[in-house]
């Protein structure tokens, strides 16, 4: 029965009237998906994903057979040299017929979605129903469990076997994912660690000493980010851990800490030259016979995103301004008052509740209990990167740093780092007498509990992915690309920044989204070369992570939600507009970009209306706020 309260109770179960909402609205997605998925015909044929319905693909150049190389041929009719059809006149041939379609063009498929618009519905449906109940667990299944019935033919033998083995299990039997988890396990147990035996305590006190205001903490945080500029997981729960408290004392709300983490974890991994993301961008690169790493360092003044992301961050802060939700969330944090509570109930900060649940802490910690974990991860994260790219192993004198982190798999150096750090910090603690062998040992379950929701929310999401990329979007998004390229070469960048954008946001990865777009970037401007290709080069990666930036099924917003500690959806609806005000403004700098291909004469215009933006914004926020109090009195 519904009280006056807005909440029912069904025997020993209560729901309050936003929770039946959420559900209602889930189950009747699950209905319309279904209904959809049974009132259509399946079979047909799409475009060749392989060749993007072009019917040739791409291959090392090689003398024409046709005309030996010399670029001419005799025409039987007019008994004349004309240049050959087949070369063009070039006397070399750098495409061959696709084996796929074996150059018709169009392929047979048993499920005519593949390549479609129909390949992004599924991350589509996951995150608008994430918007609107706040709930992501249930968004995420109702996104897998719409792209399974897509790619199962909508059979339910074919629909089950997707859901489960292509997609749940499928995500967690991937070699790389379950790595990431590894780490996550270890990162959860080592941040039990150190706050039973009073380090993070002691890092609090002594922050509360010498950081003395909110633009202070901020600050720090940002700054500390940005020193992290490895890898973006590492990045996310790391400064998470170490800022918590810091900011938590300076009333920065959890919202707000969670997209300080999340802006300088993937725009600061996009322009390091030494970086997991660097070493990404460089590999796929190099598969299209690019130089990867000299590509990545040139593109760097042209990542307008995350460049700009950089100076909005700053400006935020000197200039201390928020806006849309995220103004709601830190006028809460000053109040001490959690917004996600019921009005009627008593709210509390995040840190309180957390309080609640944590393990005793130890009396009479040190910094060093804080740092030296800390450090030691680091380091030997960074070792372990380096050597799973082979820079330990290899006899090769010319084999450098940055060649072994463009070899090093984030997964396997992380894992690796993360199991001697844990060890070492263990070791240390106890040796340091912080903690028994007992103590450590109970730290290890908690550590693990506390990570269970990010590993869910990461593991529905990868599932999400594969759906994603099994239906073809690598295929559509490729033909958008090239119906693009047929207009104005000036605006590609512009075009490129966008569909880079809305694939990363869909899909909610970023290297699979760079992964699809620069091969089609270097076939459209690798007859050109030149800045238009490093511009249309920066465009996909600023489109990347943008829409990483902005996705909630994105691996890296998850991460920066668990190491705030704040709730998903909130995180994600603060940061949006924060992230589509960035992307807005690099959008305009690269249609310059485009035309003028000078970033020294960019990237000055895109900082001013970067800063100018964020001050109009201020100043429409106390117009607006004036207007509201005259209307009050009035």
């Amino acid at each position: 029965m519904l009280n006056d309260k807005g909440v029912v109770r069904i025997g020993k179960l209560t729901l309050t009237r936003k929770q039946i909402i959420n559900i209602c609205v889930v189950i009747v997605a699950l209905l319309a998906v279904v209904i959809f998925a049974t009132t259509i015909n399946n079979h047909g044929s799409i475009k060749c994903p392989t060749c993007l319905g072009d019917g040739t693909v791409l291959v090392d150049s090689h003398t024409c057979d046709t005309c030996a190389g010399e670029g001419k041929v005799l025409d039987t009719e007019t008994n004349l040299m004309v240049d050959c059809a087949d070369c063009e006149g070039s006397g070399l041939i750098n495409t061959a017929e696709c084996d796929e379609c074996g150059g018709t063009k169009r392929i047979e498929v048993d499920n005519r979605y593949q390549g479609t618009f129909v390949s992004l519905l599924p991350p589509i449906i996951a995150i608008l129903l994430a918007l609107v109940t706040k709930e992501v667990y249930s968004s995420l299944f109702v996104g897998i469990f719409a792209g399974a019935l897509f790619n199962g033919s909508f059979k339910f033998t074919g629909t089950m076997d997707t859901l489960t083995g292509d997609g749940l299990i499928g995500a967690l039997s991937d070699g790389w994912n379950v790595g990431i988890i590894i780490f996550l396990v270890i990162l959860g147990i080592m941040v039990a660690l150190v706050n039973r035996s009073g380090g993070a305590e002691a890092f609090g006190r002594w922050a509360k000493k010498h950081i003395k205001t909110k633009t202070g903490a901020a600050i720090a945080t940002f700054v500390l980010g940005v020193l992290i500029f490895i890898d973006d997981y590492f990045n996310c729960l790391t400064v998470g851990s170490v800022m918590k408290p810091v900011t938590d004392n300076k009333k920065i709300s959890r919202e707000k800490l969670a997209y300080l983490i999340d802006a300088t974890a993937a725009p600061i991994c996009m322009i390091a030259p030494i970086s997991s993301w660097a070493a990404a961008v460089s590999s796929t690169a190099n598969q299209v016979n690019q130089n990867g790493v000299k590509l990545f360092v040139k593109a760097i003044p042209y990542n307008f995103y995350s460049l700009l992301t950089i100076v909005m961050i700053l400006s935020l802060v000197f200039l201390r301004v928020d806006f849309g939700p995220m103004k709601n969330y830190e006028r809460a944090a000053e109040m001490m008052k959690n917004m996600d509570d019921e009005p009627e109930k008593p709210a509390e900060p995040a840190a309180k509740e957390e309080a609640k649940a944590a393990p005793a802490v130890k009396e009479g910690g040190r910094v060093i209990d804080l740092i030296i974990p800390v450090a030691t991860l680091i380091v030997f994260c960074v070792i372990g990167m380096l050597y799973s790219g082979g820079f330990f192993t290899t006899g090769d004198t010319k084999w450098h740093l940055v060649d072994a982190f463009g070899a090093s798999d984030a997964s396997v150096g992380l894992t690796w780092g993360s199991i001697i750090a844990l060890l070492i910090t263990i070791i240390y603690l106890i040796a340091r007498r912080r903690i028994t062998f007992n103590e450590a040992m109970e730290c290890v379950p908690k550590g693990f509990v506390a990570m269970v929701p990010a590993i869910l929310i990461l593991s529905f999401a990868w599932a999400l992915n594969g759906m994603t990329s099994s239906l073809g979007a690598a295929g559509f998004v490729g033909n958008l690309m090239n119906g693009s390229a047929a207009g104005l070469v000036k605006m590609l960048p512009a075009i490129i920044f966008l569909v880079a954008l809305g694939l990363a946001f869909a899909t909610g990865t970023s290297w699979g989204t760079f992964g699809i777009l620069i091969p089609i970037v270097v076939a459209v401007f690798g007859a050109q070369g030149g800045e238009i290709l490093v511009i249309g080069i920066s465009a996909c990666l600023a489109g990347a992570v943008c829409g990483d930036h902005c996705s909630p099924i994105s691996d890296t917003t998850i991460m920066a939600s668990a190491g705030a500690g704040c709730n998903h959806v909130n995180h994600v609806s603060t940061q949006l507009p924060y992230a589509l005000t960035v992307a807005g403004v690099s959008f305009i700098c690269f249609i310059l970009a485009g035309f003028i291909q000078m970033w020294y004469v960019v990237l000055p215009i895109g900082i001013a209306l970067m800063v100018g933006t964020v001050i109009g914004i201020k100043y429409l926020q106390k117009f607006i706020d004036k207007k509201k109090a005259e209307k009050e009195e009035a």
